[in-house]
């Protein structure tokens, strides 16, 4: 059986009491980054051996992993942080496993693109969430066809291209959304910024900020 454990997007208080156990008792864990799942195991006693699986992984690694849930083993998926498969490598796994008749069942838990849907304060009663956007081809396109979106978006970003992201929303037609950036969620410097795509892009332009970040956008139907 696979588990899709969830894990702490930065607060390790928010590690379940079912992952904690799930992690104690599966044969494996294929981690993103044994180094730093290893922090998290040691932290929870749990000493379980983790195999790597990441973006890099070849197909060797992934029929390895295969391999050991045909033999019966229980191996638990983990990320970096959050719930596996989102926007990361992890869904590869999960989908061949699935395709091979291996169980598949989810443990739940921490997830950035629902902690910052819930507490931005925008409509969350329809969604649609993107990951990173393009970082060249293909990033106008997907822009200038979301202008009229009337779900709120959700995007991950790096701190590193947020800027370009400001001036493209500037650029494409979205000065008017509502904005809200939360950044580093859960962590110690947990910053929520709130307001129209023009006013973040004024008041963070000479910020150089740190930490993934989630963006939640909404069209402003009271300046339409």
């Amino acid at each position: 059986m696979l588990s899709i454990v969830s894990t702490p997007i930065g607060n390790l208080e928010d590690m379940t009491l079912r992952a904690i156990r799930t992690l104690k008792e599966v044969d494996l864990i294929a981690s993103e980054d044994t180094r730093h799942t290893g922090r998290l195991l040691k932290h929870f006693e749990i000493t379980t051996p983790q195999i790597s699986f990441h973006a890099h992984s070849g197909q060797a690694k992934l029929d390895k992993i295969i391999a050991a849930l045909h033999d019966n083993q229980h191996v638990a998926l983990v990320s970096d942080a959050g719930t596996p498969g989102i926007s990361d490598p992890g869904y590869l796994l999960i989908r061949r496993a699935i395709e091979e008749g291996i169980k598949v069942e989810p443990i739940p838990g921490p997830s950035a693109l629902l902690a910052a849907l819930v507490t931005s304060g925008l409509p969350m009663d329809k969604f649609v969430y993107l990951g990173f956007l393009p970082t060249k081809k293909g990033r106008k396109t997907l822009l200038e066809g979301l202008k009229d979106e009337s779900r709120t978006i959700i995007l991950y970003e790096s701190p590193h291209r947020l800027q370009k992201t400001l001036k493209n929303l500037m650029e494409y037609g979205f000065q008017d959304h509502q904005l809200v950036i939360a950044r580093e969620l859960t962590k110690l410097h947990e910053t929520i910024y709130r307001g129209l795509v023009s006013e973040l892009a004024q008041t963070l332009e000479n910020q150089k900020l740190k930490g993934e970040m989630v963006l939640v956008l909404h069209k402003n139907t009271k300046s339409s």
